[in-house]
């Protein structure tokens, strides 16, 4: 189960999100579209993903995650056959907001509240271990995509990663996954809904402080992470480093969120997940800080960043089961991930204007700001989960 949907993710996130890495420049060469609308492309879709993540979480609260996830290959085939035919950029626009669908539907947001359905709070651990087959998307895929647009161009690669959705998702969805069945809730405070009236019901008032806090604290750390991952080699450069040495540097956070999740995975029994989201801003902080201040070793720096952004991927998944519950775990997914996901779409944008208005270093001290904003915030709900008596190990 956990193997299928690591390959999967693997799959979904390197031939979307992480697919013009490799393809921006030589779509640019081909077409003489305007990178920036290339580029684009990629925030629209995830613009589309963030709107469509509440009903995919309320279709996974309801149906279980098996047919939304198959759903997802289709839209992800359908958008990357679209990229492959365009004949203008007006198409390949539209083809990139199918494959925000796709993306809503199929990347780990999807993933974990098909987790969080399938094994109640049994999940933190399934979850922790599918990060980590996600953290290699980028180092299979870059690549997997260099050599098909070397072998057989863009628009084959497009192709042929929609024909893997196809001939390979798609079947392992239908077939690998488990047919879900109506479970027991677990629950503290059984809910007397259907699972699909539990899917509809509002938050209770007390809880409500509780989503918007754990909704902006996720979307903070999405933010500035999306940030740091289009800008960072640009930043590294403004340092005087050397593009070469800037791409071996940035190449340490890869590795640095690998690491951290598996220490996680090792210790997570031992702690509420309100721990992992609190050593994650700590991390990023003290990263952006380092980086920022000018601290002579920079690879220190990108490994406390790295770290930060890796375990954040866990505590995403995590917190939000620890303190709502199983029973209406897919619904909040889906309505956490909206805002991150917009924000994700918007944030290399507002990173390129931060840098344009205020250079480097000022750019890297509005993240710092940001960073240390998003501890006092977990510092906040620490307090509200202590205060309530929610922080026994999850």
């Amino acid at each position: 189960m956990i193997p299928v949907l690591g390959v999967t993710q693997i799959l979904a996130w390197g031939s979307s999100y992480y697919l013009l890495a490799v393809l921006a420049q030589p779509i640019a060469a081909d077409t003489g579209w305007p990178l920036a609308w290339i580029v684009g492309g990629l925030s629209l879709g995830l613009l589309v993903a963030g709107i469509v993540s509440p009903r995919v979480g309320d279709s996974i609260q309801k149906f279980g995650g098996r047919l939304v996830l198959a759903t997802s290959a289709v839209f992800l085939a359908l958008g990357l056959a679209g990229l492959a035919l365009s004949p203008n950029l007006p198409l390949y626009i539209m083809s990139w907001l199918v494959l925000g669908v796709g993306m809503g539907a199929g990347l780990y947001d999807a993933a974990f509240a098909t987790l969080g359905r399938l094994y109640g709070q049994r999940a933190r651990t399934a979850i922790a271990t599918l990060t980590l087959f996600g953290g290699f998307a980028s180092t299979v895929c870059w690549p997997l995509s260099a050599l098909f647009v070397s072998q057989f161009g863009w628009r084959n690669a497009c192709l042929i990663y929609a024909a893997i959705h196809v001939a390979v998702l798609l079947p392992l969805y239908v077939f690998a996954l488990p047919t879900e069945q109506r479970r027991e809730l677990r629950v503290a405070a059984p809910s007397k809904f259907s699972d699909g009236e539990v899917a509809a019901r509002p938050l209770a008032s007390s809880s409500k402080l509780l989503f918007v806090l754990i909704a902006v604290v996720i979307t903070i750390s999405s933010m500035i992470s999306a940030m740091l991952s289009v800008h960072l080699l640009t930043i590294l450069q403004a340092r005087e480093i050397a593009l070469a040495a800037a791409v071996a540097l940035g190449a340490i956070v890869g590795p640095s969120q690998v690491g951290a999740r598996a220490i996680e995975m090792l210790i997570s029994r031992f702690h509420h997940p309100i721990w992992t989201k609190f050593a994650s801003t700590i991390f990023v902080a003290t990263g952006v800080g380092l980086l920022w201040g000018g601290f002579s070793i920079i690879a220190a720096a990108l490994i406390f960043y790295g770290a930060g952004i890796g375990i954040e991927s866990i505590a995403r998944g995590t917190l939000p089961l620890a303190v709502f519950g199983e029973d209406r775990y897919a619904s909040i997914m889906g309505r956490i991930a909206m805002p991150s996901l917009i924000m994700q779409a918007a944030s290399p944008s507002l990173g390129a204007l931060l840098i344009d208005m205020y250079g480097a270093d000022g750019a890297l001290a509005a993240f710092f700001v940001l960073a240390i904003v998003n501890v006092g915030l977990v510092a906040a709900l620490y307090a509200i989960l202590l205060k309530r008596g929610c922080l026994e190990a999850a």
